[in-house]
């Protein structure tokens, strides 16, 4: 048996212990039975934002956006298919603009930046909008 890592479900926002050898099995939620790997972007809200960061051991995709944004609604579709194309990577989206306060720690200075973390930590960000196979491309790097 793996080692199990810390999930968070995106609707309950509950923290589950998933071993890691039984990511690519569907895993649910402990708590609301709904699945933890939805293979689609996940709404942040000021709420969820820090436990979804601080507490996945998964890799986390975040999606800093803003609604007045041109590059980032043209790159919302992109992102949306390169979650469906790694399922066993958490993909989430947090609008700047409605959650101000919630995206200021993270030091966002363009839009739309992408910023990847595990663990509860930063390990790479990347500005500008982008085609799916290089959002793809650039995520399975950092796996």
């Amino acid at each position: 048996m793996s080692q199990p890592l810390h999930l968070v479900c995106p609707q309950c926002q509950a923290t589950n212990r998933i071993p890691e050898d039984r990511l690519a099995e569907a895993p649910v939620c402990g708590k609301c039975q709904q699945s933890l790997l939805t293979a689609a972007p996940i709404e942040l809200t000021a709420q969820s934002v820090t436990k979804t960061i601080q507490k996945n051991d998964v890799l986390t995709i975040v999606d800093f956006w803003a609604s007045w944004c041109q590059p980032c609604l043209m790159m919302a579709p992109q992102f949306a298919t390169a979650a469906q194309q790694l399922p066993q990577v958490v993909f989430a989206k947090l609008q700047t603009d409605k959650f101000e306060q919630a995206s200021a720690p993270y030091g966002i200075r363009s839009l739309p930046t992408m910023v990847a973390f595990k663990g509860g930590k930063e390990i790479a960000r990347q500005s500008g909008a982008l085609p799916s196979h290089q959002i793809v491309q650039w995520v399975t790097s950092l796996q």
